[in-house]
């Protein structure tokens, strides 16, 4: 399926390498850090920066190595190197973080150069154990309704407390009030989120398809299986992704935890949704022209297929813009979001 960005995108593609940036993979570090909002290896995030790692390191000749040291000391290494030796791959969250007040966090439209996106994940989730007597979330917000605690683990200002943050505001929109009985399990990456549901501190979890799906095909009675209850993205986006799915959950399947299957609620007559992008981050005084090298690489790569194939085996939606459309997309999506977290953001 292509959307007006898919086709804005290899327009520019074709624009690119039509008309070659004044730049050579030469004038780029020999040896180049990525670091990522993330410390953990097991996450989406890590498995993205890994495929575009690589791709990189292979069209370029150069060494690109990951480096999962998490978002605060990631935008501080990008903040030290101008000489674009550390260049940083995250997501959403680096905005998020921003417009929820969360200390230290800048505003990074402001501090830091944003560059091209590179994926969607459609894959966005919550979960429940595989004993959990909730079945769907129709279940959670009835609980909730009747005045039981939801306990529900996050990493406070990301992608998950936004999700977070809407199931307050349907349950709010549903029945005012119930809303106070969602209350946050503060935790950090997806190893801690696990954790908090194994150790019983929470009923539901933020996950990913790619991190989360492999709980979800243990026997039942195993202490670490986990359902599927609630999947964020955008019904447009989930269907993009493969048939076949990831793991042995079709896509069909992971369709039925998304809208319209199943409705977290924004106004009482649309659902809520949200894409989780990645892109990457320069330091603000990383030479322009290392910058457009880039831009053409992915560029480039993007056009050949090869890590289109991969990112799609990984049940990542292909999503290359370059530089200065990802800043315009983003920027715009950034303004969307905060005013939605103005209505939505937890008391």
């Amino acid at each position: 399926m292509f959307t007006r960005r898919t086709l804005l995108a290899a327009v520019s593609v074709a624009a690119l390498v039509a008309h070659p940036v004044m730049t050579v993979a030469q004038e780029l570090p020999r040896n180049i850090r990525m670091v990522i909002g993330s410390t953990s290896t097991g996450g989406d995030t890590y498995q993205n920066a890994a495929l575009v790692a690589d791709a990189l390191s292979q069209h370029l000749d150069v060494n690109v190595k990951v480096d999962p040291v998490g978002t605060s000391e990631g935008l501080k290494a990008i903040g030290r190197d101008k000489r674009g030796t550390t260049i940083m791959l995250h997501h959403d969250q680096v905005y998020l973080s921003y417009l929820y007040g969360v200390p230290g966090n800048e505003d990074p439209f402001a501090n830091y150069s944003i560059g091209p996106t590179v994926a969607i994940n459609p894959g966005d989730a919550f979960l429940v154990p595989a004993d959990s007597p909730y079945k769907t979330m129709e279940d959670v917000f009835k609980a909730a309704e009747g005045g039981k605690q939801i306990r529900v683990a996050i990493q406070p200002g990301g992608v998950s407390e936004i999700g977070f943050t809407a199931m307050r505001n349907a349950a709010k929109t549903r029945a005012p009030g119930s809303e106070k009985n969602f209350v946050p399990v503060n935790t950090g990456s997806q190893a801690d989120k696990n954790q908090a549901m194994w150790d019983d501190l929470a009923d539901l979890i933020n996950g990913s398809i790619q991190a989360n799906e492999q709980f979800t095909q243990l026997p039942a009675d195993d202490a670490k299986a986990m359902r599927f209850i609630w999947i964020t993205a955008r019904p447009k986006t989930l269907e993009q992704a493969p048939e076949k799915g990831m793991g042995n959950t079709t896509r069909d399947q992971f369709m039925q935890y998304a809208s319209p299957k199943t409705s977290v609620t924004l106004d009482g007559e649309k659902d809520f949704a949200f894409d989780k992008e990645f892109f990457l981050i320069y330091n603000k005084e990383m030479d322009p022209a290392q910058m457009a090298a880039i831009d053409k690489a992915l560029a480039e790569i993007y056009q050949k297929g090869d890590l289109e194939k991969r990112q799609k085996e990984a049940f990542f939606i292909p999503n290359f813009l370059p530089q200065a459309e990802a800043q315009a997309h983003l920027g715009e999506k950034s303004k969307t979001i905060g005013g939605l977290i103005e209505q939505l953001k937890t008391e």
